[in-house]
């Protein structure tokens, strides 16, 4: 596998992955959008096959790993060398901020519609029919369109639960037997990481919207603060680290485990 293929392969694999991981997002939340208030089921089986896609795309020329977690562990449980790990991250968070450009190009008339709605900012009309722009925004009304956040901010029980829920997406990809040695999923492989996402989202990610990936994090978050999107929040920095750190260690975990469990 040569250094060309893991770029393009996780650059386009992670793109995908995001485009339509956040579309669903968005057309879940934006206001004029056909989809709005579809709920979590939506979302949860909008990223299954958003990982499907994604995996499918990049699985015979990378790996399809798409994701730093998955990475690490399989550099651990030795299905990946160390020398190329740099490679697949940085080709990961390129990969997740062109997904979320694409997100916004997708949706940008929606999120202007919504991020100018007066009932959404919660701005106010004033006697002369005029829009009161001293009226402050809600923070970060379209963050959770980019990235993640707690419903109980909690750092400690936060971070174990995206260590638990990444523990078990990246073992139950490396128990598949379909990596051969880092080499790439199979179709069937695909398919079962797009199904344990899914399950994941449905039974772990109530409490921090189950990021598992840190690039799926951070490159949107990085591509929300850029942005010219009119009140559009903050992009609520002080919990980054949470589905940075928690996905690596879980991703680590998980890879220790193989080898102590499985190897």
């Amino acid at each position: 596998m040569s250094s060309s293929d893991i770029f393009i392969g996780e650059t386009i694999g992670t793109a995908v992955l995001i485009l339509l991981g956040g579309g669903v997002c968005a057309a879940v939340t934006l206001k004029s959008s056909k989809a709005r208030n579809a709920g979590w089921l939506a979302i949860t089986f909008g990223w299954g096959f958003a990982v499907l896609t994604g995996a499918y795309l990049a699985g015979g020329v990378s790996g399809a790993h798409l994701n730093p977690a998955v990475t690490v562990g399989l550099a651990i449980q030795g299905g990946t060398e160390w020398g190329n790990v740099p490679l697949y991250l940085g080709s990961q968070l390129l990969g997740a901020m062109i997904g979320a450009l694409l997100v916004w190009a997708v949706y940008y008339g929606q999120f202007h519609a919504h991020l100018t709605d007066p009932e959404i900012v919660g701005t106010k009309s004033t006697d002369e029919g005029m829009v009161d722009q001293t009226a402050a925004p809600k923070a970060g009304p379209v963050l959770g369109i980019f990235s993640t956040g707690p419903e109980i901010r909690n750092g400690v029980q936060n971070v174990v639960t995206e260590i638990i829920a990444t523990v078990v997406l990246v073992l139950a990809i490396l128990t598949q037997g379909l990596n051969d040695k880092g080499n790439g999923l199979g179709v069937l492989g695909a398919l079962i990481t797009a199904l344990v996402v899914v399950g994941i989202g449905l039974s772990l990610g109530g409490p921090t919207g189950y990021a598992i990936n840190p690039v799926r994090d951070l490159g949107p978050r990085i591509v929300h603060a850029l942005l010219p999107l009119p009140n559009k929040g903050g992009s609520d920095w002080g919990y980054a680290w949470v589905p940075i750190v928690g996905p690596l260690v879980g991703g680590a975990l998980a890879g220790g485990l193989y080898n102590l469990a499985f190897a």
